[in-house]
Order: C-alpha cells, then structure tokens, then sequence
C-alpha cells in the first residue's frame, strides 16, 4: 500500500483538484501556542499544486473558528492559503440548509460553528434561547456548552427540528495526542433523550465533498478526478470511497501503518504515506 505503482502514480498526477485534511495531515496544532505547526512538505506541497494551477481545499472537520480565521493561522504557520481556500463543516452546512430551504437554526457552538450560517442569510439561535419555530439543530465545537443548552436542544427537536451535526467523529489528532470531538459528546447525548436521527453535514458526508468540489468550480462528475488526503481512516478514506475519489492515507495522526490491516475495506486508503514529500514527488 505504501509503493506508488505508475498507475497510481499516474492518477495523482492527472488529478483536476485535491482536498487537505488540516490536523495530523498538512499541520499539527500547539497547545502552547493556540496556532499551528506545518508538517514537514506540506508548504512545499500546496506550493507546488498552485503552480501547476489546480485548485486545492483545505478542510477541518473542526468548527472552533471560522474559516477565515483558519486560514489566517494557516498563514502564519507559512502557507500561501487564501480564505475562500478554507472549509469547515459549517461552509458545507450553509449550503445544505439553504437547499433543504431551511432558515432558522438552533446553534450549539461558538461563532466559528454559526459563522457561514450567518453569511448566507440563515438565522442562528443561541444555544439555550427560548424560540418557536427553530427547524434544525446544529451542533458543531461547543466545549463550554451547560444543561439549559442540553435542554433546549431537546424541546426544539420534540418540537419538530432535525438534529445535524459539523462532525460525529469521538477523537481527532493534536500535538499533544488525540483529543475528544465536543460535538460527538453533545450528539450522543441528544439522540439519547430525543431517539432522534444524525444528519452529519461535515467530512465523511457526500454533502462536504460536493460543497468542497462546487467551491473548485467542479461538479460530482469529477469525483475519480479528485485526491483526498487525511489522516482519518473514517472522515478522509470514508469520503474518498463514498464519492469515488482518491484516497491517500497520512500516518502523521490517527492512521498507522501497523493497524492498517484491521480497518474495514470502506476505511482503506488506497494510498498510504509518511509523509507529504512523496506526494510532491510525484506531482512535480
């Protein structure tokens, strides 16, 4: 899995456009520093995808920030990114919510979960607000979230809303080791109380890929035409074989080479790596 056949080789070459997960894949976050710490060949990686012209997403399935300000750290770490080349979940929900014609959503999060919302025109309720009327819960990165906020939840899904969430995954990678997702916890805890189902509007949903593709100026037809790399054998791998496009696995955060085996065939790379430099090998 880690030899690059000419035929794979080949693929990542002629690919129209590529997908970055942020943690554990291109960057590591510092604890210390509230920031990030790039990966060794990523700079050189996107760098090199610009000049050859091909669009490139990078997109966290963390919604503690808006993108912008995403980006602007990514930037400081000593990416060339612009803001419009970043996604959260919440980029992705925006666009759903507003196909699905929904306008009144129930937050759970800070700013960087209502942000996008917001920006196209959807009315956000706050956490634990009395309101009549709300169509959809949404949970995303809320650590600081009390029982009325719980509680409030609950009556507005009783009451008819859905329940959709940025992500649904329990852990993801940071310098220090994994960390827990916030809204994994919120979600287990309303389904509980309500016997509701997840709608997950962030990686590995075809929703995500396809709001990420529609920003690249593609369409899903594209899909083969894409390579996803992540380090997340069911948000990144997950997407790719759910949409047909090009997995490549990272074993710089949750995936390692000697469990690789173990995962389902739904969660294997097609591709696995150590580091991006190989990647850039062969693009060049």
């Amino acid at each position: 899995m880690s030899l690059i056949t000419d035929q794979l080789a080949q693929r990542i070459a002629s690919a129209k456009a590529f997908i970055f997960d942020m943690d554990g894949t291109i960057a590591l976050g510092n604890a210390a520093s509230g920031g990030h710490e790039a990966l060794p060949g990523a700079i050189e990686l996107l760098d090199a995808i610009r000049r050859l012209g091909k669009p490139f997403r990078v997109f966290t399935n963390g919604t503690g920030k808006p993108p912008a300000i995403y980006a602007a750290g990514l930037r400081q770490a000593g990416f060339d990114i612009a803001d419009d080349e970043f996604m959260t979940p919440s980029t992705a929900a925006a666009i759903w919510f507003e196909q699905q014609g929904i306008g009144k959503v129930r937050v759970l999060g800070r700013d960087g979960v209502a942000a996008p919302l917001r920006e196209r025109g959807i009315e956000c309720v706050e956490p634990a607000a009395e309101a009549s009327g709300v169509e959809a819960v949404y949970t995303g990165w809320f650590r600081e979230f009390t029982f009325p906020d719980l509680e409030a939840a609950c009556k507005s899904i009783w009451d008819g809303a859905i329940l959709t969430s940025a992500s649904h995954v329990p852990f993801f990678a940071t310098a220090d080791g994994r960390a827990i997702g916030a809204s994994f916890a919120l979600n287990v805890m309303i389904q509980s109380l309500t016997d509701t189902e997840l709608t997950v509007l962030g990686k590995p949903s075809v929703t995500a890929f396809n709001s990420a593709l529609a920003g690249m100026g593609l369409s899903p037809a594209d899909s083969r035409d894409v390579v996803i790399v992540g380090d997340d054998p069911v948000l990144e791998i997950g997407m790719a074989k759910a949409t047909g496009a090009f997995g490549v696995g990272m074993t710089t955060g949750l995936m390692k080479r000697d469990t690789i085996d173990q995962l389902p065939p739904e969660q294997r790379p097609e591709l696995l790596i150590d580091d991006l430099a190989t990647l850039h090998a062969v693009i060049s």
